[in-house]
């Protein structure tokens, strides 16, 4: 019984953390609050891969939740932030990045070559319905 009333307070403990830090994290606007999250869901965490930094652990989730908090502050707009980022990580920090030449090339491609694809095979398909049928078979 001793170690399960350990364990709840050693949970309650880490909850009570839990809850401190997302408290001071907060802004006392809520506009700047909705747009603070909404950020913080947008941007991937550098070393986790596939979670944003709202809900990533890693130390340098936080760094860039507290880079976001004070960009926010300093009145810096959505796509300033997002820039600001880019800038220092790359686009990949973006779950939606930006259209630039590269993205566009990565995105239309495969529409492109489906469109070639579906010519070359119109065009051999044309080529062989102009083409005599032998009705002799070889040897």
């Amino acid at each position: 019984m001793k170690t399960l009333s350990s364990l709840v307070a050693i949970w309650l403990a880490f909850a009570a953390g839990t809850v401190a830090a997302a408290a001071e994290e907060g802004f006392d606007d809520p506009v700047l609050e909705a747009r603070y999250q909404a950020l913080t869901h947008e941007i991937r965490c550098p070393k986790c891969l596939n979670e944003s930094i709202a809900e990533s652990k890693a130390p340098v989730a936080a760094d860039l939740r507290r880079e976001v908090r004070r960009l926010i502050g300093e009145g810096k707009s959505d796509d300033e932030v997002k820039t600001f980022l880019s800038d220092r990580y790359g686009d990949f920090v973006l779950y939606r990045p930006r259209m630039t030449a590269t993205t566009f090339a990565v995105w239309a491609a495969p529409f492109v070559l489906l469109a070639f694809g579906g010519l070359v095979f119109w065009r051999i398909l044309a080529a062989r319905t102009n083409q005599p049928i032998d009705e002799e078979l070889p040897p």
